[in-house]
């Protein structure tokens, strides 16, 4: 027998020798698996910048550490890792159907489409040579890829640029579109993109707290509101897909202690109707149900939510001058309840 009760905002269920937390409400519940990454002897994880999960229901951490590219089965256990010669600075990542990834590389100004054995197939953008700030060229600091049904690759660029990108799948440009501002069709800050199976672009527009919804000809059609600065999205393919946002909380002093703003994950219908919030309540925390700052997300076939954050890099944003942990999580397992 389960006997679930509520205590502080978060759900815990008690069964006959076990005690776990339960994030979100009705068909979107979740229970929280800690140590979920069972890592080699001497490893640990730094920022997690992005997570996927391929069709094998293998699940790639994209790791701002000594080993960029980690894989585990949905299990935690680990398989194999790679990519050690192959980025600067770990930022998003997409699997397309065929199950290659797509990498894309902040500090590199690239995107990179690999092989899940880590083998280099395609490039764009020059290593190492960013464009210059907000000439809406490619690439300074781009973020994140997307691919539509028709295989077109869109990329986010987002930290040095204001825009998104539209490449054939062999990386010619074919568009360009957005610009600095907040009007529709305006970016402060493009830091995520993720399509639907429909071709619909979906763009996490982080600060000014909005995600815009474009065509595949970067035409506007309408955005989401109701949202604290969007991070990280995921949206599983199927038609009318739910989409899981993740947002980051409060950056600045004077509203570091605010609740009710994150971090957190809601997931939304494919209007941008909020289903259900996880975590956020308090603000950001080290305990069980709480996230520091979710950045990549993904899920596999059961549905199992994976959270990469940039906990690290995030700290004096959330914490100021509090003393920092020499280890912080980065990857959580969020397995879904199922009725």
């Amino acid at each position: 027998m389960i006997i679930y009760y509520y205590c502080n905002d978060i759900f815990y269920s008690r069964g006959s020798n076990f005690l776990s937390t339960i994030l979100g409400s009705g068909d979107y519940r979740y229970k929280v698996i800690d140590n979920w990454a069972q890592l080699p002897d001497g490893w640990s994880f730094m920022d997690v910048a992005g997570v996927a999960v391929n069709s094998k229901d293998e699940v790639f951490v994209f790791n701002r550490g000594e080993h960029p590219m980690i894989i585990f089965d949905i299990n935690g256990n680990y398989l194999r890792s790679w990519g050690e010669d192959l980025f600067k600075r770990p930022h998003g990542i997409h699997i397309g159907p065929d199950d290659n990834l797509y990498c894309t590389d902040d500090g590199d100004h690239t995107v990179k489409k690999i092989t899940p054995d880590g083998k280099l197939l395609l490039q764009i953008g020059v290593p190492g040579n960013p464009t210059k700030f907000m000439s809406n060229l490619p690439f300074h600091r781009c973020t994140h890829t997307a691919l539509c049904p028709d295989n077109n690759i869109f990329v986010s660029d987002g930290y040095g640029n204001a825009c998104v990108h539209k490449y054939s799948p062999d990386g010619k440009l074919i568009k360009t579109f957005g610009e600095p501002g907040s009007g529709p069709g305006q970016f402060n800050l493009v830091h995520n993109i993720v399509a639907d199976d429909n071709g619909w672009i979906y763009v996490a527009d982080r600060e000014n707290h909005r995600i815009q919804v474009f065509n595949t000809d970067g035409k506007y059609e309408t955005q989401w509101n109701n949202l604290h600065r969007p991070c990280g999205l995921f949206m599983p393919r199927g038609k009318c897909p739910v989409c899981i946002v993740g947002e980051l909380g409060p950056g600045m002093l004077v509203n570091r202690q605010y609740q009710n703003l994150g971090p957190r994950l809601s997931i939304v219908d494919n209007n941008g109707n909020l289903i259900t919030r996880l975590g956020g309540e308090n603000g950001p925390g080290l305990k069980l149900g709480q996230f520091l700052a979710p950045h990549g997300l993904s899920a596999d076939s059961l549905g199992n939510i994976y959270v990469g954050e940039v906990s690290y890099t995030n700290w004096p944003s959330s914490f100021g001058d509090d003393p920092k942990p020499k280890f912080l999580k980065t990857l959580q397992k969020l397995e879904r309840v199922i009725n």
